[in-house]
């Protein structure tokens, strides 16, 4: 079958990602060594909540200052969460522009609200004037937290099957995270695995 669809991964995929730079902002504002930032952050469930739309910004934030024993601002905190979002390359939004011509191109994502308020609120902006938000790049945009389900479960990508009737033979999901292309490939979805940041453009051919 020929390739109709294409799945984004956002993080390390078509934005820039380095959580080291979470943890080292978490360290700073905590006193914690960044191993035991690190291991909070691994093992602590309300992280994973978050991404699952199962608790709300505020909430998330208070979890974070019980977790980090902190009593920082709400703009602190956010400050630290998104420090791992590092840069958006507008080569890498010209050529989903590009795809969005010859495939039904869809955005699938492990997220939550405060991540994506940045980068509509204050990314896109710095790098494109008119801007546009993030969603306009993609037929679709499918968010955990809005969608209350994560990676690499089979359910979220039955559900982005589902309400665009794909034919996972005819559907290419590209992410960072072996895991989440693993559940991918047991529905049949091709996988392709994104392993540097400018992959998309050379794997396209848009350098």
């Amino acid at each position: 079958m020929s390739l109709k669809n294409l799945i984004f991964d956002l993080g390390g995929v078509i934005i820039d990602l380095s959580i080291d730079h979470t943890i080292q902002a978490f360290s700073s504002i905590s006193g914690m060594k960044q191993e035991e930032v690190n291991s909070l952050y691994t093992l602590s469930p309300g992280f994973e909540a978050y991404e699952k739309g199962l608790i709300g910004d505020n909430e998330f934030r208070d979890y974070v200052r019980v977790v980090y024993s902190i009593n920082s601002s709400a703009e602190e905190i956010d400050g630290c969460w998104t420090a791992m979002l590092r840069g958006l390359s507008v080569k890498k939004l010209h050529l989903l522009l590009k795809l969005k011509e010859k495939y039904r191109v869809y955005l699938l994502s492990n997220t939550n609200s405060i991540h994506i308020n940045y980068i509509n609120q204050t990314m896109l902006p710095g790098i494109l004037q008119p801007t546009s938000p993030l969603e306009s790049y993609f037929h679709r945009a499918y968010y955990s937290h809005i969608m209350k389900k994560r990676k690499p479960n089979a359910d979220i990508f039955e559900q982005v099957l589902a309400e665009n009737a794909l034919v996972p033979g005819e559907t290419l999901f590209l992410d960072d995270n072996t895991d989440n292309l693993a559940g991918a490939n047991q529905l049949g979805i091709k996988t392709v695995h994104v392993d540097s940041p400018n992959f998309i453009l050379d794997y396209f051919n848009e350098q």
